[in-house]
């Protein structure tokens, strides 16, 4: 068993595809659901399914809300796609040249900190997608290293 894809409600479909197309993801397959359009973006992070939702209602507060449950965020590790020198920070500011070029404006939601998962050290950030769903964006700094005093 593996996964197949993510599906995500959009408001605007064709905003939906030039936000997350300056991600690197590209329209595979077009199609309709029986009322409404969608498609299947492959990408970074794996195959996303967009569907257009007529009379769309604002997104719940998935970043915001300390007690939403339910969908939070699709998360991408940047890490390999960095420069050398580049940080998380001016990778934000590299994607939001693009974004302005398509006409979207970039909603940081969290700007880049450090945190430890395990072993790992990351910086991590968040920001909002064109309606407003929360993603993540991870730069691997590397295992921590033992404190002097242990070693």
């Amino acid at each position: 068993m593996k996964g197949h894809h993510m599906s995500i409600r959009t408001g605007d479909i064709h905003r939906a595809i030039s936000f997350y197309q300056t991600l690197d993801f590209e329209v595979i397959e077009r199609f309709t659901t029986g009322y409404t359009l969608g498609c299947w973006l492959e990408g970074p992070a794996g195959r996303l399914e967009l569907i257009q939702i007529p009379d769309p209602k604002p997104p719940a507060d998935a970043f915001g809300d300390e007690h939403y449950v339910g969908y939070y965020h699709l998360s991408i590790d940047i890490t390999d796609d960095l420069s050398p020198g580049q940080t998380l920070s001016t990778w934000l500011e590299q994607w939001r040249a693009r974004l302005k070029a398509a006409s979207i404006t970039l909603n940081v939601l969290l700007y880049p900190m450090p945190q430890t998962i395990g072993k790992q050290s990351y910086h991590v950030a968040f920001a909002a997608d064109a309606d407003g769903l929360p993603l993540e964006f991870l730069h691997n700094l590397g295992p921590i290293s033992a404190p002097e005093s242990l070693k």
